[in-house]
């Protein structure tokens, strides 16, 4: 059966360093948004990624009628919304808790993951919606599951949405991890400290047919370690596994790999396996950074707002560098220190989320 192919038509985000246009600025001339708060923990200092105060709900609204009006829909009523997020509606559920010491009047359909959804179709009326929590891969297998869709005729446009605001419930969690930074993050360095959470949005159209600005996504596929609930595999099979099975669904060998859009979360762990799966599968070794040095880590947001630096790499033609990096701990991976024009026709986009839930996204220019 011939498969549909699937193109990222329009997009926007929103993260701690701004909208689309402003975030690849600050990815280009390494300035990172992450500033340092001790207001979720007094007794701690963390570095966070965070936008203006109860500006969440609004800004997601804002940023999908902006793809809207990027597109050529007049609505969304054919459209599906298939949204990926870690946090849903905790936040707004932490408010009442910490205001009337008390459970008893949370709602529970404003705590789950699908409001996030519901507050879209509120606003917009889709076809149809579906959410996906997977942790931080969550809107990474958003992406996946539309172009899925698409392939197979099902539907002809899905608008993917990642969205996760910050709250105590991960900022406090991570920390007793032991895997926050009280500074900002150095993702692949040697002794990194650890992650920074943070807050974004992320919209994406994808559809059946191409523009004049389209973007490809090419492959994409998922992997599961089973190894540890929070660690990955420290042989790196789960996060090669993914990568290989994208790039092959992409019809591409490994060597058509132009640049890593890199997990990346500054985590001992996350960093150290990451770099091995590079080292070993793409031996010849394209650029790779991670650019939650920028933004933070967007937990279920994350898949999301990579693609969208992925795609607009592809566009600019310009690779991302690794902001904060001085001595790399693995010393084999091509990690730029800055930002450099290139030939880049794929790129692979990576996610990794605890429980070993692994996805890789390839995208592409149109051919």
């Amino acid at each position: 059966m011939q498969k549909n192919r699937v193109f990222v038509n329009a997009y926007e985000s929103l993260s701690c360093a701004g909208n689309t246009a402003e975030l690849m600025d600050a990815i280009y001339s390494k300035k990172s948004a992450i500033t340092i708060d001790t207001s979720y923990m007094s007794e701690h200092k963390a570095g966070l990624g965070s936008f203006a105060p109860n500006a969440f709900f609004p800004s997601l609204i804002s940023v999908a009628e902006t793809v809207l009006e990027q597109s050529e829909l007049t609505d969304f009523s054919e459209t599906l919304l298939i949204v990926g997020s870690s946090v849903g509606g905790i936040g707004k559920s932490e408010q009442i808790f910490f205001k009337e010491k008390s459970y008893q009047n949370i709602n529970p359909k404003e705590h789950a993951i699908s409001v996030i959804s519901d507050a879209l179709n509120s606003a917009f009326g889709f076809k149809d919606s579906r959410s996906i929590s997977t942790a931080c891969t969550s809107s990474a297998n958003a992406m996946m599951l539309a172009q899925r869709l698409i392939r197979l005729g099902a539907y002809k446009n899905v608008l993917v949405v990642g969205a996760d605001a910050l709250c105590y419930t991960t900022v406090c969690g991570f920390q007793a991890l032991g895997v926050l930074s009280t500074k900002k993050c150095t993702p692949f360095q040697e002794g990194r400290e650890g992650m920074n959470v943070a807050e974004g949005i992320a919209a994406l159209l994808l559809q059946d047919h191409e523009t004049t600005t389209s973007i490809e996504l090419c492959g994409s596929a998922g992997s599961s370690d089973a190894f540890h609930m929070t660690n990955p595999d420290p042989e790196a099979g789960g996060a090669m596994a993914c990568m290989q099975k994208a790039i092959e669904d992409a019809g591409l060998q490994l060597e058509d790999v132009d640049y890593v859009n890199a997990h990346g979360t500054g985590t001992q762990a996350n960093d150290a396996v990451e770099a091995l799966a590079v080292e070993r599968l793409l031996t010849h070794n394209p650029p790779m950074s991670s650019t939650k040095a920028i933004t933070g880590h967007t937990l279920g947001a994350a898949g999301a707002l990579e693609a969208i630096i992925s795609c607009e790499v592809i566009k600019q033609q310009k690779v991302a560098p690794q902001t904060s990096l001085e001595v790399a701990e693995n010393s084999v991976v091509n990690l730029p220190g800055e930002a450099f024009e290139t030939k880049i026709r794929h790129v692979v986009s990576n996610s990794f989320a605890f429980g070993g839930n692994n996805t890789a996204l390839v995208f592409g220019a149109v051919k």
